[in-house]
């Protein structure tokens, strides 16, 4: 299919995200944002007035007109949203996670085989610059540490915390890995909703590599960490300030060796003396701190409609993220909460006023 210098783009959902999206698109000279879609039609014009261009109720009025769609909608209304573009065989940019259910997923990805539309999943961490950064350095992660924490937005209260924001970390995990977990362990507690709100999950891969993931919604700051262990190197990410820093072996080994060299006794007395975090040598990541990742998500999903490269995030990697996570959430509900005293499983029990 052979598209325009100026790609029409129609984004589906104008909260939040969608807004976000269209003021992207509205700065990339290759892409033209020609409708903006919502159940919500006041919403949708006061959007579409900000940009000079039109406003919809459905996606397959916006199917008729554009050549590619992003889709902003609630996660329980992705698959509905992308369908008409899918079976029209035009390429959609999904905000993550794909879908609110593998079997959902997998269903758009195989008419997206038949109609040759291209899926991308808006795994947006995956265009930050400090994971961009971690690609230059040849590491193969054996302990994997994972934090991501925040205040509760009330934004995906349709789905628990796993799908919502650990669903970034699985992602990212899932590549480092190289495949999917051949075991799970996980816990969680519902506050809020029916869902959980905090969640943690212990993953194990088949070539030795050990994930240990914590999401909250309710916690009192924002943190979006991730520390890696390797034979190679020690690395620790700060993905919302974008900074990291490495601890390289190659780097360290005539401290390594003194160690070595001591015994004990030697090394106590030594740390009386010398300031161990000054002799090991620490390399900043080289991050590019003015790049915005949702711009370079929006510039790759260009690419993959004017000139069909492959998506960075494709829909299979958003299917096994989904996956994966409804595997981690089948593993809280199955967790014993009170251990072998009861048979109580799953999450905690909500309490209701009266």
């Amino acid at each position: 299919m052979t598209y325009p210098m100026s790609i029409k783009i129609a984004v589906i959902g104008v909260g939040r995200m969608g807004k976000l999206h269209c003021r992207v698109l509205s700065e990339l000279p290759q892409a033209q944002l020609v409708c903006v879609v919502d159940r919500d039609l006041q919403a949708a014009q006061a959007v579409a007035a900000q940009y000079h261009c039109q406003a919809l109720e459905s996606p397959a009025q916006a199917a008729a007109i554009a050549d590619a769609a992003i889709v902003a909608v609630p996660t329980v209304g992705h698959i509905q949203a992308a369908l008409p573009f899918v079976q029209a065989g035009k390429p959609v940019l999904i905000e993550k996670p794909i879908a609110k259910s593998s079997a959902e997923a997998q269903q758009l990805l195989d008419l997206a085989a038949k109609t040759g539309s291209t899926v991308q999943v808006g795994h947006t961490e995956r265009f930050n610059p400090a994971v961009e950064a971690l690609g230059r350095y040849a590491i193969t992660p054996k302990f994997i540490e994972a934090t991501r924490i925040s205040p509760f937005t009330f934004r995906s209260a349709d789905v628990g915390v796993v799908l919502d924001m650990m669903i970034h970390d699985i992602d990212l995990v899932l590549t480092m890995a190289h495949g999917d977990p051949v075991s799970i362990e996980a816990v969680g507690v519902n506050v809020i909703g029916v869902h959980e709100d905090i969640a943690n999950a212990r993953l194990v891969f088949a070539n030795g590599c050990v994930a240990n993931l914590t999401a909250s919604r309710l916690a009192i700051k924002s943190e979006r960490k991730m520390r890696i262990f390797s034979e190679q190197a020690y690395v620790s990410v700060d993905y919302a300030k974008k900074v990291g820093a490495v601890v390289r072996k190659s780097d360290n080994r005539d401290l390594i060796q003194l160690a070595r060299e001591k015994n004990v006794k030697d090394l106590a007395e030594l740390a009386l003396h010398m300031d161990y975090s000054k002799l090991v040598r620490v390399e900043d990541l080289q991050v590019d701190e003015t790049a915005e990742p949702l711009k370079k998500q929006a510039e790759s999903f260009c690419r993959c409609v004017a000139e069909g490269a492959e998506p960075v995030v494709s829909g299979v990697a958003g299917l096994a993220a989904v996956r994966c996570a409804e595997r981690i959430v089948q593993a809280i509900q199955a967790h014993r909460w009170d251990g072998d005293r009861s048979d109580r499983h799953g999450l905690g029990i909500i309490e209701k006023d009266g």
